[in-house]
Order: structure tokens, then C-alpha cells, then sequence
């Protein structure tokens, strides 16, 4: 919503990790299996896109995610460890990081991010097919 590292309109994301209130009466309702699925359900709309990320690509939570928003119609990309789990089945597009380091794969995840980030900047909002100028061409 706010920016990468251009100024530009805010774009409409949520994070579906950061609402501890939200998080917390998922859990003690439905079970903690169910806190990214029941979020995706109420906010998700066909073509908006969910990135799971987990390092084993096995977490039920994010697998549920994954599973229900390929269901209604929402892109899915998988962000995991080495093999992909059974995320990398349930995603669209799979990204998996040729490591079982736990923390390589999570540091490898947050350069990932950060690279998305700076293609939805210069392609999708400045309409260019090809990131000319970036640091990661």
C-alpha cells in the first residue's frame, strides 16, 4: 500500500498474518488450520493474487490458502524450501528455493519479495513489458 522504492499510487494488499485479533478468534473457532483459509474466503476475488510462503511448502494453514483461492478463481504463487512440498501442487506458479536450510530458504524468500516488489513497479504500474533499468535484469 505504501511503497518499494518508487513513489506511486497505493496499491490495494493485506497481509493476512498481521491481524492478531483476526488470527487469534479464527483459531479459537475453527482451528488454526483455517486462519489464512477463512481470511482468503472474505476478502479474495477471482484474479487477485496470494502468495504462500512456507519453507517446508507442507503448512496446512497456507496449504488451505492455497487450495481455496485456486478454487475461487485467485492466481496462487508458492514461495518454499527445497522440493516444494505439497504447496508447489496447489499453486499456479511455484518458486523453490534449491536449499533445506531453513534460513537460507527465509532469506532467499525476503530477496524474492523484494524483487516482486520492483516488477509490480516498473512493469505492471509503469506498463513496461521488461524491468529495463532494474537491478535485477
Amino acid at each position: 500500500m505504501g511503497r518499494f522504492r518508487r513513489d506511486r499510487r497505493g496499491l490495494p494488499s493485506i497481509a493476512l498474518t498481521t491481524d492478531t485479533s483476526i488470527l487469534t478468534a479464527i483459531a479459537n473457532d475453527f482451528g488454526y488450520e483455517d486462519v489464512f483459509r477463512r481470511q482468503v474466503e472474505a476478502l479474495g476475488e477471482p484474479g487477485d493474487v496470494l502468495v504462500g510462503i512456507s519453507t517446508s511448502g507442507n503448512s496446512k494453514n497456507v496449504c488451505g490458502a492455497l487450495e481455496l483461492a485456486r478454487d475461487m478463481g485467485l492466481i496462487t504463487v508458492a514461495m518454499t524450501g527445497l522440493g516444494g512440498g505439497k504447496m508447489a501442487a496447489l499453486a499456479d506458479h511455484s518458486l523453490c528455493i534449491d536449499s533445506t536450510d531453513t534460513a537460507r530458504v527465509q532469506e532467499a524468500h525476503i530477496l524474492v519479495g523484494h524483487m516482486f516488489c520492483d516488477w509490480i513497479e516498473l512493469t505492471v504500474l509503469e506498463g513496461r513489458d521488461h524491468p529495463r533499468g532494474s537491478q535485477y535484469e
